[in-house]
């Protein structure tokens, strides 16, 4: 699936994911490749998954950014929503 890059487009892409900005990184893929979204997605976090396997410090950003915005919601509004049901028990 990956396309030959250059040097200076896999530092590109590799400084963009450290900085945490995958869709940076996606961006040049498109655009070093040719590819379609979909296809540089998966161009990038192939990339994105053997660089964090080869240097996990390095690459600590794809961790702590990885999925965490969705979790977080999902665990902000359960919490928000529990606490206005105890609320309305209370008031009610």
């Amino acid at each position: 699936m990956q396309h030959d890059l250059s040097p200076e487009q896999l530092q590109q892409i590799s400084e963009a994911l450290i900085a945490g900005r995958k869709i940076e990184a996606i961006k040049v893929y498109r655009t070093a490749t040719g590819s379609g979204l979909k296809e540089a997605k998966e161009g990038v976090e192939a990339l994105s998954g053997q660089w964090l396997t080869e240097d996990p410090e390095k690459y600590q950003a794809l961790v702590s950014t990885g999925s965490g915005g969705c979790a977080s919601m999902i665990l902000c509004c359960g919490s928000l929503g529990w606490g206005v049901v105890e609320l309305l028990k209370s008031v009610g």
